[in-house]
């Protein structure tokens, strides 16, 4: 079904990246408040303080996610109990389409509710999906744009990696 708020939001990611002023690698993560998907919970990031957090911009149109989201859920499952979090950001335009996406993608992980918008902007994000690794300290470790096969390796080892380092 043809849904035009999600063509116009994707529109507006597709712009050049000189229209969105993109976080840079060792810049502070925005802290943000979300409400969950599911149950309206709020989640924070300064809630994660200390920890290595993978914040993931998604959308239940992106056909990457379908691939994203099962490759991080597995990954959480691994480390969340060594200091890691995964936190997914929806931006479709209902919260329904997410809720039927992830029906048949399920996550462990929590999936909060983007909004308006205007968070998706403060990260930067060009297009779905985009993730950002934050490290211990709040920082911008690693910025995922897309997902290819072999992804979910190479975040795994970051995580690793950024799991190792004090805090």
């Amino acid at each position: 079904m043809f849904d035009f708020r999600t063509l116009i939001f994707t529109f507006c990611m597709l712009l050049p990246a000189t229209s969105v002023a993109a976080l840079t690698l060792a810049e502070k993560a925005p802290d943000f408040s979300l409400a969950a998907l599911n149950d309206k919970q709020k989640y924070s990031l300064a809630d994660y303080a200390g920890q290595v957090v993978y914040i993931d911009f998604w959308a239940s149109w992106c056909g990457s996610c379908r691939q994203s989201l099962p490759s991080l859920d597995r990954l959480y499952r691994q480390l969340s109990n060594r200091g890691f979090m995964v936190l997914a950001i929806n931006v479709d335009a209902y919260s329904q389409d997410a809720k039927d996406f992830l029906k048949a993608y399920p996550v462990s992980y929590p999936v909060l509710l983007g909004e308006n918008g205007s968070l998706p902007a403060a990260f930067g994000v060009k297009g779905m999906p985009t993730a950002f690794l934050i490290d211990k300290q709040g920082k911008v470790r690693r910025i995922h744009e897309g997902f290819r096969l072999g992804d979910e390796d190479l975040i795994r080892k970051e995580v690793l990696t950024l799991l190792e380092e004090e805090s």
